[in-house]
């Protein structure tokens, strides 16, 4: 359904599509892994998501390959400019687990609190600071963004937890009164399981 207000009106955050670390289930952080074939099939699926929401005014990124190439993507299929990049849109900074697999890294550290990382409330207050920037002072812009800023970010906008987010999935930003903000997952691509 084709809601032109929701441009208008706030923004749009998308995680970028697949990369092999992805699929290896390895924890990527701030490290350059490019996108994978399938990534770049997400890329264009998420476009067509977002083309159908209404008309975007610009897209962001976060500075790594893989969020600025989803969004050249995006933006070469709905016609706008190469995004933009947004320092503090990049992904937490995993320390010493990166580049490790998932299991590995919740075993060395339980729940993830690794000494020399981002530590999860910082990355919250970051991710959210940078996207109510956005909303407020860019509306109708689409951020490309990573998983673990992405979540931390709207579950500290919304106040409740926020799902795993897929490859590709495309949430909205909306205010909706009196400083409130309402977020919606607007959808992701298809064939897509958790990893």
């Amino acid at each position: 359904m084709k809601r032109p207000d929701a441009p208008a009106r706030g923004i749009a955050v998308v995680r970028h599509g697949e990369t092999d670390w992805n699929i290896g289930r390895r924890i990527q952080g701030r490290s350059e892994v490019p996108l994978n074939a399938r990534g770049r099939a997400q890329a264009r699926e998420s476009a067509e998501l977002l083309r159908a929401a209404g008309a975007w005014t610009r897209v962001v990124a976060s500075p790594l390959g893989r969020a600025a190439e989803t969004g050249r993507i995006i933006a070469a299929a709905i016609g706008l400019p190469e995004p933009a990049p947004v320092p503090d849109l990049i992904e937490r900074d995993f320390g010493a687990a990166e580049g490790l697999p998932v299991a590995e890294a919740e075993q060395r550290w339980p729940g993830l609190v690794i000494p020399d990382a981002e530590t999860s409330d910082a990355l919250a207050r970051r991710g959210a600071a940078a996207l109510t920037r956005l909303r407020e002072e860019a509306p109708g812009s689409i951020a490309i963004a990573h998983g673990a800023l992405m979540r931390a970010a709207l579950a500290e906008l919304s106040g409740a937890p926020v799902p795993r987010i897929l490859n590709g999935e495309v949430w909205l930003i909306l205010p909706v009164g009196g400083g409130a903000t309402a977020i919606r997952r607007l959808g992701a691509p298809a064939g897509q399981h958790a990893l």
